[in-house]
């Protein structure tokens, strides 16, 4: 199951383990039984602390528990855990076996204090790369409070579950058999979630930072790099972001990263963060920007308000709240949202085994999706606006040569169809003759590009006609103090290089303008 170098790595790992842990196993005849049987006994002769049997006594089979012997701590597999997932099940592992969560302190002791029984279940592929998030989140609060179970499932071998409960969308979660949340969560936002306080209490301490020299909206690309030229300068900086990562965590395979010939969005940001905090940096995550206030005095504090209420004071401020997915904007495409309709091809297309799909958009993004699609699904039908493909030229080769793909050009969306619960089809007129059809589908994966997250500052900087906040070289908006970097600029390119080389811009600038600023400092009204 596992090649020399994994074994290597995961007995290296299981030397944290502290306290004997046990994998139990409910297994039935199928292949996949076979394959998890495998892994936990080859897992479990790498450390005297493991041991494995086979209980058969779970209603779900194939899976497994890994239990701390002699206590209430467990987390539940009913998956192989290997793809985006092994780091789950190594991370398992480790925290069922004694090793610390990692997590701020009073987030762990707002696990600790959640009473009640939480029954977890959260639908995955092994394929998506935000799936991992959601998983080793409950599987952490799940050690922290025993009062808490998690079961992870894989969809694409429970596919009778997924069916039955109308699940078009990973990650899923229930919470004691009813719909909890659908995609990406931190454990932070899911606590959030948990704890109605806990909003009025993050307001609270925010509201009381002393002021930056350098805040930076957006932990992206760009906002990481600006944070970390600032921080370098030694002046105060904080980073305000809603998810540390931005759009890169939806990002599957990155090739064009220069000195780094593959990684992945998820690895990526992982690595933006912890750069970041190697130096002292103020990161506060779960953050969304809700209104920028310009200094009243020139040298003066500007401030930004959060959605919680508080507000943050600084010196400068780095705009790089980056992009989102655009959406199609026709009808049914809202309410079949996550019923059909997605916007994750690398997430959810193994809910789509053998059905009928369609792709909208004709780049590089959707004819990666339906070259990806082609194999798994039954049918892919990529729907393209204009005449002709925008996506460089290899690619469209490799897609045409597949068996399984139709092209549409000239062709516009114009609705998603369904039956109230989940999509049948779509329509879509043929802009040649102008004549209407409607294909029949199970699922529509929408890959139209970007639009930047700049709705917040309307009226507050100077924004092109498509929404990007205007810049100069030095990344200067209309207002002084204030820059911005990334996608959610008039920057003609967005990629991940050229972002954080203008967030690097933007930073350098910030403190270029503070030590030419000598006036002291006011503080904004709130």
């Amino acid at each position: 199951m596992l090649d020399d170098a994994t074994t290597g790595q995961l007995k290296s790992y299981l030397e944290n383990v502290q306290v004997p842990i046990e994998l139990v196993a409910s297994l039935d005849d199928s292949p996949k039984s076979a394959e998890i049987a495998e892994l936990l006994e080859e897992t479990a002769a790498l450390s005297d602390k493991v041991s494995y049997r086979r209980a058969d006594d779970h209603e779900r089979r194939p899976s497994f528990a890994i239990s701390r012997v002699g206590t209430d701590v467990s987390v539940r597999f009913a998956a192989l855990p290997m793809g985006h997932e092994f780091t789950s099940y190594v991370l398992a592992l480790l925290q069922v076996g004694g090793h610390p969560v990692k997590a701020e302190p009073e987030v762990i002791e707002q696990i600790e204090s959640l009473t009640g029984d939480y029954a977890f279940t959260t639908y995955m592929s092994l394929s998506c790369q935000n799936c991992p998030d959601v998983v080793q989140a409950l599987n952490a609060m799940s050690v922290i409070n025993p009062r808490i179970q998690h079961v992870a499932v894989d969809g694409a071998l429970y596919q009778d579950e997924i069916e039955a409960k109308q699940i078009l969308a990973v990650p899923t979660v229930y919470l004691n058999d009813e719909l909890f949340e659908s995609g990406r969560m931190s454990l932070e936002q899911i606590v959030a979630k948990l704890d109605t306080g806990a909003q009025a209490k993050a307001a609270e301490r925010l509201a009381a930072k002393e002021p930056f020299e350098v805040l930076v909206v957006g932990g992206g690309p760009a906002g990481a790099a600006a944070a970390i030229y600032a921080a370098r300068k030694g002046i105060r900086t904080g980073v305000a972001s809603e998810r540390f990562g931005g759009q890169v965590l939806d990002t599957m395979a990155i090739e064009n990263f220069i000195s780094v010939q593959y990684t992945e969005g998820p690895k990526l940001a992982t690595a933006l963060e912890q750069h970041v905090l190697e130096y002292d940096v103020d990161v506060m995550n779960l953050q969304r920007a809700k209104r920028l206030i310009p200094a009243e005095t020139d040298g003066g504090l500007i401030g930004v308000e959060l959605d919680n209420g508080a507000v943050l004071q600084s010196r400068t401020v780095v705009l790089s709240t980056g992009a989102r997915w655009r959406n199609m904007n026709v009808p049914g495409e809202e309410e079949y949202r996550n019923k059909g309709v997605t916007y994750c091809p690398h997430c959810d297309g193994p809910l789509f085994k053998g059905k009928r799909v369609a792709v909208i958009g004709g780049g590089n993004s959707g004819v990666e999706a339906a070259i990806d699609l082609a194999g798994i699904v039954g049918h892919v039908t990529l729907i393209e606006f204009d005449p002709q493909l925008r996506a460089d030229e290899v690619l469209q080769r490799k897609l045409r040569s597949m068996p399984n793909v139709d092209i549409l050009v000239s062709s516009l969306t114009t609705e998603v169809l369904g039956d109230g619960s989940k999509v049948t089809g779509l329509r879509y007129t043929d802009r040649t003759d102008d004549s209407s059809h409607d294909l029949e589908l199970d699922g529509v994966f929408v890959q139209i590009g970007l639009l930047p997250n700049t709705e917040w500052l309307e009226g507050a900087v100077q924004l092109s006609p498509r929404g990007e906040i205007e810049i100069d070289e030095r990344g200067q908006t209309s207002v002084p103090g204030v820059f911005a970097a990334g996608d959610a600029t008039t920057v003609p390119f967005k990629q991940i290089v050229i972002s954080m080389g203008a967030g690097a811009t933007a930073g350098l600038s910030a403190f270029d303008h503070l030590i030419r600023t000598s006036a002291p400092a006011e503080a904004v009204p709130a």
